[in-house]
């Protein structure tokens, strides 16, 4: 009982700290024991916590990890694994609403990539989003056109081009993400660019740009200057 009463006052103040603090003063395992919290209800989860840290590496790795890998950690479990799976899905479904809220003005490539950035985190596979804007550049809605593996995901310009009339886009930004390596685009990434330029030129879809991410890296193809040479003459 004693014990108990520990775990419980600890836990408490850990909580205490939390809400008067946030999270930029915790420690990645601190974050990983007071999510755990949740899902675990007795005992103390600080052990479980630096075993998660120890078999993954790192918090972003312990939350995009297979839930089949985390549940076999000592201390976790099926139900505290698929809670942890949650968070990456949860944060990006998050920021999906709040750009639908919003509507945030996307008139530069630093705009786009602060926006996409936190939009892809923690994808382990290969995703295309078509932005589909209006006349002022503003988020109409993020079409998620594709979803792959972690090498490649099939995109048919028909579906674009369908999203893109369905959501009265005046233009389009093309996203998608290289979950296994850098932003460098591949030669099929031009080809599908070139594509999908042409495909919506004569509908009078201009495509302001390509945005690759990588993690923290992103490649434009507008500030690179490959889009002009893509259009139409």
């Amino acid at each position: 009982m004693h014990g108990d009463n520990l775990h419980i006052g600890h836990r408490e103040r850990l909580r205490k700290r939390f809400l008067e603090e946030g999270l930029d003063t915790f420690d990645d395992h601190q974050v990983l024991e007071l999510l755990l919290f949740h899902i675990i209800p007795r005992g103390d989860t600080n052990p479980t916590a630096h075993r998660l840290m120890r078999r993954f590496g790192s918090l972003s790795a312990v939350l995009e990890a297979d839930p089949k890998d985390v549940a076999g950690v000592e201390g976790i479990g099926e139900k505290a694994a698929a809670f942890l799976s949650m968070i990456p899905q949860v944060t990006r479904r998050y920021f999906h609403d709040r750009v639908l809220r919003d509507r945030p003005k996307l008139n530069s490539s630093e705009a786009v990539a602060e926006y996409l950035i936190p939009l892809m985190a923690g994808r382990p596979e290969e995703v295309f989003y078509v932005l589909c804007l209006d006349t002022q550049c503003r988020v109409v809605y993020p079409a998620l056109v594709s979803e792959g593996t972690v090498k490649e995901a099939a995109v048919y310009p028909r579906h674009v081009v369908e999203e893109a009339i369905r959501h009265r886009a005046a233009s389009v930004i093309l996203a998608h993400n290289h979950p296994a390596g850098t932003a460098k685009p591949s030669q099929q990434d031009h080809q599908l660019t070139r594509l999908l330029v042409q495909a919506l030129g004569p509908l009078d879809i201009k495509v302001l740009d390509h945005i690759i991410v990588a993690g923290d890296q992103v490649f434009s193809f507008a500030r690179d200057g490959i889009l002009p040479a893509y259009e139409p003459r």
